[in-house]
């Protein structure tokens, strides 16, 4: 049983950064794709960013690419987002995700992609 914890979420200007954490326990880490998902109020839960097991292939959503970073520590069992150029319409809560099934080097980008999910952490930038 794999457990996520995500961490850094918060209030921030608009232009501004957060960086997110995704502590990871009970699993293999380094065998695992992670993801960060998001949902705002009223709308779906859509991908924003992933990264293969040691971290070669990341993958954006094009509405955060150039912006937002993935990165991950294999001894730490940490999984990062740091985000700059925040805009409003990045306000929603944000989902570590981790994909314990897939034996290649792919990154996915839906949700039954990923199998476990922390409870998230809330991300509000104002304008």
């Amino acid at each position: 049983q794999v457990q996520l914890v995500e961490s850094g979420g918060g209030l921030v200007q608009a232009g501004g950064s957060l960086r997110l954490s995704c502590s990871a326990s009970g699993g293999s880490f380094s065998r695992y794709t992670m993801g960060w998902f998001r949902q705002a109020p009223g709308k779906e839960r859509e991908f924003v960013a992933g990264i293969s097991k040691i971290g070669q292939i990341t993958n954006y959503a094009d509405s955060v690419a150039g912006r937002f970073t993935i990165s991950r520590d294999n001894a730490k069992n940490t999984v990062y987002l740091q985000m700059d150029s925040l805009k409003p319409e990045d306000t929603a809560i944000y989902y570590c995700t981790a994909d314990t099934r897939n034996t290649i080097f792919r990154v996915g980008r839906r949700t039954d992609e990923y199998d476990y999910w922390g409870q998230g952490t809330q991300v509000t930038v104002s304008s």
